[in-house]
């Protein structure tokens, strides 16, 4: 090892040039498995840093899974090169696996889809989309088929910095940055502000497509207990001192999966202690639209200094349109347009301008009317049938599709969903949504209140139950 001449050439910190050394090194097979690391002291001295930056190198990867801290022996390789290259390698694996459960069931045919993430088309794109698309394409001008701005249409981001304001966020068109939906936002959060062998923090429970994206980008995720007021704070202040997270991934209104809502203290203590920290939080709020009674959103009590906001057309709308966007400090926006512009070069001017026309003449507004007072009241149905039936939700706050069903002791979540998929029914395993397989909030399930009208559901339930 030769020594590394002050900050990493490749622009990052000390400790980040080791580990991107070490790793080309076990990459390229310059390392093999079994290789031993030289002892930190050694390597401090070889590389020319303290063995402070050597312990976090290490540390990182070990995250990343490409060496092990043994006993006795030190820091060794466990990487191999792959020798087979149709064969996964093991974070990619990983990824997969997060969501192999749901990716099965949702390649059925459920007559009964209670387990399912988004509205059925009736609530969304059949009240609204389909209407609009058959003369929509009349009145486009002629130059709609260039690619255009990397942030994505303008008219449509001033009407998205229009609803910001009436959020109390204030922003302006080039804090806002057009994407293939939250998911695409969500990815490019995380190619743009992490490396292997970084630390986040999640929800737990939380949303397991953010999971799987981490683990195939090789980041470490910290789940962060989730409670009905929100993160729970004792976990994620303990958490944030010994993990020195980048990023902290949370949904405050209508949690995935739980439903519940982060409170106005818990809200403060949260920005707080990241302030302390200076952490950034991530803020997946994909019914930022709905008129909802409680809205302590995390972007407006930060007015985005430290809070990056993901926001969806997919669960107002229709998932099928594959558009959100992502609202931050310019400055960031514009790094993400950047690598936006390398990953995908745009996203679709043609539905951004179908959504532009569907906000600037009302229509808009007044599905999102239409589509709450549908929310409300099958979840007060699905509230009623559960609580008369004697079981417990995590939370009875209402905010989007989701409530959560405690199972009673001794239910497995996965058998049920098992049982439930003979039936013709699809349901959401609790645990899939876990960090902590061991959580007891493990043991429930998500229940979707837009799909959850069919009696024979609630049948199965108090014969399984």
């Amino acid at each position: 090892m030769t020594a590394i001449d002050g900050v990493g050439s490749r622009g990052g910190t000390l400790a980040e040039s080791v580990v991107e050394r070490l790793r080309e090194e076990i990459i390229s097979g310059a390392l093999p498995a079994g290789s031993r690391l030289l002892s930190i002291r050694k390597a401090a001295d070889a590389m020319g840093v303290s063995k402070n930056t050597v312990v976090e190198a290490y540390d990182r990867l070990v995250a990343a899974g490409l060496v092990a801290a043994r006993k006795g022996s030190g820091f060794v390789v466990v990487h191999a090169p792959e020798a087979d290259g149709g064969q996964r390698p093991r974070h990619v694996a990983e990824a997969v696996d997060i969501a192999s459960l749901l990716s099965a069931q949702l390649e059925q045919s459920f007559q009964i889809r209670v387990g399912d993430g988004r509205p059925p088309a009736s609530w969304t794109e059949q009240s609204e989309i389909k209407r609009h698309l058959g003369s929509y394409g009349r009145a486009l001008p002629a130059d709609t088929d260039a690619y255009g701005s990397a942030l994505g249409f303008l008219p449509l981001r001033q009407q998205i910095v229009r609803r910001l304001a009436a959020q109390q966020i204030e922003a302006r068109e080039d804090n806002v940055l057009m994407t293939f939906g939250a998911n695409h936002a969500l990815d490019l959060v995380i190619r743009g502000m992490l490396s292997a062998g970084d630390t986040v923090l999640v929800d737990d429970p939380g949303y397991y497509p953010l999971f799987a994206k981490l683990a195939l980008a090789q980041v470490k995720m910290v789940g962060v207990r989730r409670t009905p007021d929100g993160p729970d704070i004792t976990d994620f202040t303990a958490k944030l001192a010994a993990e020195r997270p980048k990023l902290f991934f949370t949904q405050s209104l209508g949690h995935n999966p739980t439903g519940g809502s982060t409170t106005l203290p818990v809200a403060h203590a949260i920005l707080t202690a990241a302030g302390r920290h200076n952490l950034t939080v991530v803020e997946d709020d994909p019914f930022a639209d709905l008129p909802l009674v409680s809205a302590n959103r995390l972007a407006t009590l930060d007015q985005l200094n430290n809070v990056i906001s993901v926001g969806t057309f997919a669960k107002t709308l229709s998932a099928s349109l594959r558009s959100g966007f992502i609202v931050a400090r310019r400055d960031r926006i514009a790094a993400l347009a950047e690598l936006k512009m390398l990953t995908t070069v745009n996203s679709s001017g043609h539905v951004e301008r179908l959504l532009h026309r569907l906000m600037a003449d009302g229509h808009y507004e007044r599905h999102l009317k239409r589509l709450w007072q549908r929310i409300e009241a099958a979840s007060f149905s699905v509230q009623g049938w559960l609580h008369q039936a004697g079981w417990r939700t995590f939370s009875d706050t209402i905010g989007g599709y989701y409530q959560y069903l405690m199972l009673p002791a001794g239910v497995s979540d996965i058998d049920l969903a098992r049982a439930g998929a003979k039936e013709s029914i699809f349901i959401a395993p609790g645990s899939v949504f876990c960090v902590d397989k061991q959580s007891p909030l493990a043991r429930g399930i998500r229940i979707n209140v837009s799909r959850a009208e069919d009696a024979k559901f609630y049948e199965f339930l108090l014969r399984k139950l």
